[in-house]
């Protein structure tokens, strides 16, 4: 299934900046970036709750926020590209 990750962390002191590195790092390793603060991660259903579990460990509720859209496993006809940076294809989940 195909979920699209965004997050805003706030990098008002250090603390901040070092949740937005492990942030985007547990992102990176699930999926691919589409633009700076959002991730395509093509994952099994298990996979997935290993995925939101590492990111709701990291992130601060009273300072940031994470977003998932469930684009589920038919949504190459839901994604629509325009512009620079060509559309990724995911035909297998993305572990790394």
């Amino acid at each position: 299934m195909l979920v699209l990750v965004t997050y805003d962390v706030s990098t008002l002191d250090g603390v901040g900046r070092k949740r937005l590195r492990k942030v985007a790092k547990t992102c990176v390793n699930y999926g691919i970036r589409v633009q700076k603060s959002v991730f395509e991660c093509n994952v099994m259903p298990y996979q997935w709750e290993q995925v939101k579990d590492d990111l709701l460990s990291i992130y601060d509720p009273k300072e940031d926020s994470l977003r998932f859209y469930f684009l589920g496993s038919n949504w190459k006809r839901r994604v629509e590209h325009h512009g620079v940076n060509n559309s990724i294809e995911h035909d297998e989940p993305i572990i790394i």
